[in-house]
């Protein structure tokens, strides 16, 4: 009876760690599974007793519930990777959208830059299509010539004495100059009654040549005059006359001429004022004068001032200085050529002004 009853005991004891063991591996190690259940020996016969062991596999986990294990955990890193990316996102959109300042601030700076260029493109255009137009007036001392005592002439030496120079333009291709007064009021005289200059001018095939000039006619109130030169076997490349009615202070201008005798020199500036008064040669006041910036010196007087186009807009004649310093101050001043048009026709025909001006 104890026997059979030690029996059953044994049996639930079985029984029951079984279930543990099924419990174990179902619920604290998933995955894993009894390796071994096994009889050991039993119990000493002699003593009538039955015993089991049972030995289970250290639970390892499998790879693949590694894995998931890993996987778990990604979706918090994931977050705090995406999180810091869209950090640094949005670190980058911010400094882009700062960007466009220093961006137009280049652009703009480009643009300062092509329009210096453009600038000095336009200098260089104006005077290679202007220059050619614009003559070296010399007033030299008359000798006698070699061949006869009798026959006054200039003088052919390049040491002769010279006794003035100004600047003046080509009006068209029959060898008229405009210029100064001023230029030409103190030129020789020979003893026929004529006042010759020497005229260096460029001919449109620019060749340098020298002709010997004739006043033919002049106006004092208004400070300018005509010479004539043979342009015979020469064809001359006049000036594009412009008008000086539409101008407007600030604009560009251009001066040619030969100050101080450095022939062909450009000075730039712009319309400083318009409708300004200065004295003629005989006093009286020239009405609606240009005022301009661009350097106008001794020698310059009777020389073109020219505008962004090439035109002529007006005739270099004066420039204001203090008293007895001789320096130029910026502030310069030129006939308007739309006065210019209306005496320069006379000049050429008569010799005389027009009496009936406006």
């Amino acid at each position: 009876m104890a026997r059979k009853r030690e029996k059953t005991d044994i049996l639930a004891e079985v029984e029951n760690s079984s279930r543990s063991a099924y419990l174990f591996q179902t619920r604290a190690c998933p995955g894993s599974y009894l390796l071994i259940l096994k009889k050991l020996k039993d119990r000493n016969t002699s003593h009538g007793e039955v015993g089991f062991s049972y030995v289970y596999a250290i639970p390892t986990p499998s790879p693949s519930k590694s894995s998931t294990f890993k996987f778990r955990q990604h979706p918090l890193l994931n977050k705090a990777t995406i999180f810091y990316l869209y950090l640094f996102l949005a670190v980058l959109l911010f400094a882009y959208a700062s960007k466009p300042i220093s961006f137009h601030f280049s652009i703009s700076h480009c643009q300062e830059v092509d329009e210096l260029d453009q600038e000095e493109t336009r200098a260089v255009r104006i005077f290679q299509e202007t220059s050619s137009c614009v003559v070296f007036i010399k007033d030299l001392e008359l000798t006698k010539t070699p061949k006869s005592t009798s026959e006054v002439g200039l003088a052919e030496d390049e040491n002769a004495k010279v006794e003035g120079t100004g600047s003046g333009f080509i009006w068209d291709k029959f060898g008229h100059i405009v210029t100064n007064y001023h230029v030409v009021s103190k030129l020789a005289t020979d003893r026929s009654g004529l006042q010759r200059c020497k005229v260096s001018l460029v001919d449109s095939a620019g060749n340098n040549i020298t002709r010997e000039g004739i006043l033919i006619g002049f106006d004092p109130d208004y400070d300018l005059a005509v010479l004539k030169v043979d342009a015979v076997g020469n064809e001359l490349n006049p000036a594009t006359i412009g008008t000086s009615r539409e101008l407007q202070v600030g604009q560009s201008c251009f001066a040619i001429g030969n100050p101080y005798g450095f022939e062909n020199t450009l000075t730039t500036g712009v319309i400083s004022g318009l409708g300004r008064e200065i004295p003629s040669p005989n006093g009286r006041a020239i009405r609606g004068a240009i005022q301009t910036d661009a350097a106008i010196n001794a020698g310059n007087s009777g020389g073109p001032l020219i505008d962004s186009y090439g035109h002529v807009i007006g005739v270099n004649t004066a420039t204001f200085t203090r008293k007895g310093s001789g320096i130029s101050s910026g502030v310069n001043f030129a006939i308007p050529i739309d006065t210019a048009v209306r005496i320069v026709p006379y000049l050429i025909v008569y010799g005389t002004p027009y009496t009936d001006r406006y």
